[in-house]
């Protein structure tokens, strides 16, 4: 074939893949383009759920799953249309929370093919309970009209026992890079990172922790597999030699994509998980402290090469304030800082609010918070890590109708928030509620419960005007005269994504 044909053949190939290429713009009456449309927002078509195995070494371990998507905007509850599903399964291999390096396999697992909580309508909860000591980690996937907004919530009750408490998790999509403040190598915790990867293929991850005097010396941290749709745990103390009281972890992926959390347990204080902070950033909100919290810590951590000077403050419910002796922190660059508050709220809840110092270069950091309730043999610890936004919409799952607490904190403007109780596990309608929150304040109130409702179920946060607003729940399930309880923060449910218009634009044709 000669040249000049293949090149006219080229020459043909190429115009006709021009011409199939949208633009956001198209020629008018005078062959000028027209202004590019608004980027419409669609539901997203697929989401991934990622939840820790729960029970730890204990035999009394009770666990209960809630899943939910809650509806379209302006549509009721209805079936998902065909294609769609949503379920969570144990991994493929579970590893045992008994460990003491990576690497070691677990005996048995579990039917990977059978769903824990598969959902087949949005605006409905499903739950299940899980009681083996060893039940496994758990991956899964929603698709078509379940995806948009799909939330489950891990709660388990350790009645007694070294790690008892009221542990509560929000299953986490999986990322490439996550902070997680708060964490210890102490000798009085026992605190293992859980890496889970829900993918097919294994991942490869390092795992890095920061005192107050820069990162740790550790072993066997860099180049961590974790196998396919298969989770590792592994304890912290094992990793390093130094007992540092305040630890912040870093997750990061060197292939594929995981799930991070720490279960974080003292012998005297009871247990919780710790989720990864909200990105680095200057300003770190933290919402819902509990009225009667005997103890709150600041942990923060500064991943830049720059100091950060923070300014501490607390928004309670009539503004924000000062906490007197607990003014400011100084994070040095690499390492990571404590603040003890005390009885900062005295009596009121309250949300902490971490920006830089007037006049102070804005230094990103890391940041969450420790909190005790009770005293002595009575403690329970609970963690708030620094949260984003509520934004257009976010959900937490498994509320029950009593001990459920609302948190909602409006560090700048006053907004106003829709907040949807679901209907229940066990029937129910759902029920509704307005709630404004006035600039630099907290407001906490009893969650909205589903008329008639049975069972756990799900709530909705809207912001309908003003904001940001950040949001927690507090879940409060006392057993034996400890005040367990968990706090959950509120995470945009990221259920849309913006689509740009477009349409075919012949006229990159005209020279």
């Amino acid at each position: 074939m000669k040249r000049t044909t293949i090149s006219l053949l080229a020459t043909a190939t190429a115009l006709a893949a021009i011409t199939a290429v949208a633009s956001l713009t198209a020629p008018d009456g005078a062959g000028t383009a027209t202004e590019a449309k608004a980027p419409a927002r669609l539901p997203i078509e697929r989401s991934s759920l990622l939840c820790p195995a729960p029970g730890g070494s204990s035999e009394l371990a009770e666990t209960r799953y809630t899943a939910y998507t809650p509806p379209g905007r302006g549509s009721p509850a209805a079936a998902p249309g065909e294609g769609a599903r949503a379920e969570l399964v144990p991994s493929a291999s579970g590893q045992s929370e008994r460990r003491r390096s990576p690497g070691e396999p677990k005996g048995d697992a579990r039917d990977a093919n059978k769903p824990v909580v598969p959902l087949d309508r949005p605006g409905r909860p499903v739950s299940a309970e899980e009681g083996a000591a060893d039940a496994p980690a758990l991956v899964g996937t929603a698709t078509g009209a379940l995806a948009p907004g799909w939330t489950a919530q891990q709660t388990t009750v350790v009645a007694a026992g070294a790690t008892r408490g009221l542990l509560g998790l929000g299953c986490t999509p999986p990322a490439t890079d996550l902070w997680i403040p708060g964490a210890s190598t102490a000798k009085d915790r026992q605190d293992y990172v859980h890496l889970t990867n829900p993918d097919d293929s294994p991942a490869v991850v390092d795992v890095e922790m920061y005192g107050k005097d820069g990162e740790l010396e550790t072993t066997l941290t860099e180049g961590i597999p974790v196998p396919a749709r298969a989770s590792v745990p592994i304890l912290l103390s094992t990793l390093t030699a130094e007992v540092a009281p305040d630890v912040t972890v870093h997750v990061a992926t060197r292939s594929g994509r995981i799930g991070a959390a720490v279960r974080a347990g003292g012998a005297e204080t009871g247990s919780d998980w710790i989720t990864a902070a909200a990105g680095p950033s200057a300003t770190a909100v933290l919402p819902g402290i509990p009225a009667d919290a005997t103890s709150v810590r600041l942990i923060a951590y500064a991943p830049g090469d720059h100091d950060a000077e923070l300014k501490v403050e607390l928004a309670g419910p009539s503004g924000r304030i000062v906490p007197a002796g607990a003014e400011s922190l100084h994070v040095k660059a690499g390492m990571t800082a404590g603040l003890d508050l005390g009885d900062v709220t005295r009596g009121e809840p309250g949300s902490l609010i971490v920006s830089p110092e007037d006049g102070a270069r804005a230094t990103p950091v890391a940041a969450a918070l420790l909190i005790v309730r009770g005293k002595g043999d009575e403690q329970e610890i609970a963690f708030i890590p620094a949260t984003v936004p509520v934004g257009e919409r976010a959900t937490v799952a498994d509320n029950r109708a009593k001990g459920t607490t609302l948190s909602f904190t409006a560090p700048r403007d006053t907004a106003r928030v829709r907040v949807t109780a679901s209907a229940g596990t066990g029937g129910g309608e759902p029920a509704v509620k307005s709630y404004t929150v006035r600039a630099g304040t907290t407001l906490a109130a009893p969650a909205p419960v589903p008329a008639g409702g049975k069972g756990s179920y799900a709530l909705t946060i809207e912001t309908e005007s003003g904001g940001p607003v950040h949001a927690s729940r507090m879940l409060a399930l006392p057993e034996d005269g400890i005040e367990m309880f968990t706090v959950q923060t509120f995470q945009d449910d990221r259920g849309t994504v913006a689509v740009p218009h477009a349409e075919q634009d012949v006229s990159v044709l005209n020279d």
